[in-house]
């Protein structure tokens, strides 16, 4: 899985489209985002993401169907490919990891 690190926003961006399941589209995921992050999430940004993590193979796009109330305009919806599956688990499973170590009295500091 060598190029599949993913940065914490492409971990996020991921996450987003995996809990809207066929719901996935920029503006969905934007919207997500800032709901759950608390975060101000640029679409822009999020386009960027998306072209990005597109290339690397961890999300496939395909246009739906154009209509009336966007003017004819079809959206881009995004899935999880396997290896962006694999990706997320394998970064879970480092999280899960780490936190596993911290020491139970570190945690009551904090």
């Amino acid at each position: 899985m060598k190029g599949t690190n993913l940065g914490e926003f492409e971990e996020l961006v991921l996450l987003t489209i995996a809990a809207l399941v066929n719901d996935a589209y920029s503006v969905a995921i934007t919207d997500e985002l800032e709901k759950h992050t608390g975060r101000s999430t640029k679409l822009g940004v999020v386009h960027s993401v998306l072209n990005r993590l597109e290339e690397k193979g961890l999300v496939k796009s395909k246009l739906g169907e154009a209509t009336s109330t966007r003017g004819g305009k079809r959206k881009r919806y995004y899935t999880i490919s396997n290896t962006g599956k694999a990706a997320l688990i394998k970064s879970k499973e480092v999280r899960d990891q780490l936190w596993s170590i911290i020491p139970e009295m570190s945690l009551k500091r904090i």
